[in-house]
């Protein structure tokens, strides 16, 4: 998928708000406290034919909705939105809105609205209502509230993982993934037992993705275990052993990422560390261990792959059969619906 970019970053700082302003002109009505000192933002949308998603990155700012626009431009979109700061403002109808950062929050283009952040990355989410019809009840509800509960955080991450996804997306997945996304925002704002289990494929992504990533900035730390990753992503050890039940358990994927973190150490031709040190600052117990670890996974010794990185080869890996019963990626979740 191409997204339409938008940045202002090349422009003289004179021109830069004004271009920012004419880019969501009728959408926002934009505040700055200090335009002299330019406006350096970009803007990266993916439209589909269902909903959309943008990124956006500005410096801190005031953005309002009032009657004027909503009588000019009446688009009535649902909006989650995702950001690294906190967001301060209101919804209308004297909804006051105060979201911690890293935290979702639901708000309706269709009312007044006022936000005001910092210098600020975000994700937005737009959910035109005739698409989404049967969820203006429950967004409703949510409106202008901090989503700050453990599937509300989890709503967050997915629509990072959306946004990652997007460039593997082919376009017969598209029809799918709006079901997707239906099953996975009803899930998490207005949770139910029926809801979960539509979802269950989404959640189980979306807490597979936060647990790779998790692990993989931990490979060297010895202390990862099930009982950090059930802390970290909120999970308790029954459901995570679930997770991971066909990966082997959660310490046979744990190994793996490290065996794999491994591999891209010793195929880097400037990296000198012995093999010694990188098994050791990979938690392996020895040398002979970690070898034998090696051996198994790719059918190749370590001594193998930093010869042929040394001498500018590449090794051909063995194919591993796919063992896991989970989607690996939303592509495999999508193909579900």
């Amino acid at each position: 998928m191409i997204p339409v970019r938008f940045t202002t970053s090349d422009l003289p700082i004179r021109e830069q708000f004004d271009a920012w302003m004419g880019w969501f002109e009728g959408v926002f009505n934009v505040a700055l406290a200090d335009r002299e000192a330019g406006f350096a933002a970009s803007s990266i949308v993916w439209t589909l034919d269902n909903f959309g998603l943008s990124r956006v990155k500005a410096p801190g700012l005031t953005a309002v909705r009032d009657r004027t626009l909503l009588r000019s431009n009446p688009v009535d979109h649902w909006v989650i939105t995702l950001g690294q700061r906190r967001t301060l403002g209101s919804v209308g109808q004297g909804l006051a809105l105060d979201v911690p950062p890293s935290v979702p929050f639901i708000a309706s283009l269709g009312r007044e609205l006022v936000s005001q952040r910092s210098q600020d990355e975000r994700l937005q989410l737009y959910l035109p209502r005739d698409s989404f019809r049967e969820l203006a009840p429950i967004l409703e509800a949510a409106q202008a509230q901090a989503l700050d509960t453990p599937l509300g955080r989890l709503l967050g991450d997915y629509i990072a993982l959306l946004e990652r996804s997007f460039v593997d997306l082919e376009a017969e997945d598209v029809p799918r993934l709006t079901n997707a996304v239906r099953a996975m925002v009803l899930a998490c704002t207005g949770p139910s037992s029926d809801r979960l289990d539509i979802a269950t494929s989404q959640i189980n992504l979306t807490r597979r993705e936060k647990a790779r990533q998790f692990i993989d900035r931990n490979l060297r730390e010895p202390g990862l275990d099930a009982t950090l990753l059930c802390r970290e992503i909120g999970m308790s050890r029954t459901q995570l052993y679930r997770l991971f039940h066909d990966d082997g358990g959660v310490a046979r994927y744990i190994r793996q990422r490290r065996l794999l973190r491994s591999y891209a150490d010793l195929s880097d031709p400037s990296n000198s560390t012995s093999i010694n040190a990188i098994a050791d600052s990979l938690c392996f117990e020895d040398a002979s261990s970690f070898s034998r670890a090696f051996k198994q996974e790719f059918d190749l010794n370590p001594r193998d792959v930093r010869a042929a990185a040394t001498a500018g080869l590449t090794l051909r890996v063995r194919p591993k059969e796919q063992r896991s019963a989970v989607p690996l990626t939303l592509r495999e979740c999508l193909l579900r619906f």
